[in-house]
């Protein structure tokens, strides 16, 4: 259980890191894009090496993962939508919150700080729970999928906390939300390994698929859209690199 609970930290820990390096280092929008679109590769091949084969190979079952991935897909969607709706659309969004005349306003005004929290919360579950059922699974932690979740970490710590800045938020207030996120992803991680201990390989493969399918919509949602604002077509060369150096760790684990 310790192990599952540090990794998990390790992993969400990243967030404050980026969050720290977006109040002491002056990054342009394109570096903050490059560095998200190469954590959307790494996570990419996470999910396609660490997720959903590993939940096909164990299983057997393609049904199961299929169900699975849609059911993650859906869950995400719906639940993004409702945050989107009380104001967490612009979560990642490094240029902060704009007003119809393009002045920026607080974020009280067009965020509402819970619907932040919670999208983040939701954007990160899915990650930090399959940490813990991968050291169920495999009897130690996946090193590709912390090394996924942790460079995906950084630039969404980094991206936030620069648009929460320029919406007026507090650094207080934004060093608050990451320890709750924080606290949030290591509990996660927790069950992921605690509930799903005793489980049948097939409630595994459910999970796991579940997880890919919530992942993979995430990307596509949130980061890959807000990458490539920000950097062009330059990101789809740097989410190779990023699902380049993720497929080699998962080959050498």
């Amino acid at each position: 259980m310790s192990e599952a609970l540090f990794w998990g930290f390790v992993s969400a820990f990243a967030l404050v890191v980026g969050a720290i390096a977006a109040l002491k280092i002056k990054f342009s929008h394109r570096v903050i894009g490059l560095i998200m679109a190469f954590g959307v590769g790494a996570l990419i091949s996470s999910v396609c090496f660490e997720l959903v084969e590993n939940a096909f190979s164990d299983s057997g079952n393609i049904g199961t993962v299929l169900i699975g991935l849609v059911a993650g897909a859906l869950v995400y969607f719906f639940g993004d939508l409702l945050i989107d709706k009380y104001g967490g659309e612009n979560r990642k969004n490094m240029r902060g919150t704009s007003g119809t005349s393009g002045t920026k306003e607080k974020s009280d005004d067009d965020n509402s700080g819970l619907a932040i929290l919670l999208g983040t919360v939701l954007d990160g579950i899915p990650e930090s729970m399959v940490i813990g059922l991968t050291i169920v699974q495999g009897g130690s932690v996946s090193i590709a999928m912390v090394v996924a979740v942790f460079l995906s970490n950084v630039p969404e710590g980094l991206s936030s906390s620069i648009g929460l800045l320029a919406s007026g938020w507090k650094k207080r207030s934004i060093f608050g939300l990451w320890a709750v996120v924080v606290a949030a992803s290591v509990f996660s991680t927790f069950i992921g390994y605690q509930v799903f201990a005793d489980t049948s390989a097939l409630a595994r493969a459910f999970v796991l698929s579940f997880a890919g399918g919530a992942i993979l919509t995430m990307l596509a949602d949130t980061m890959i859209p807000e990458a490539y604002r920000s950097s062009g077509k330059l990101t789809g060369l740097v989410v190779v690199l990023g699902f380049c150096l993720a497929f080699a760790v998962t080959t050498v684990e």
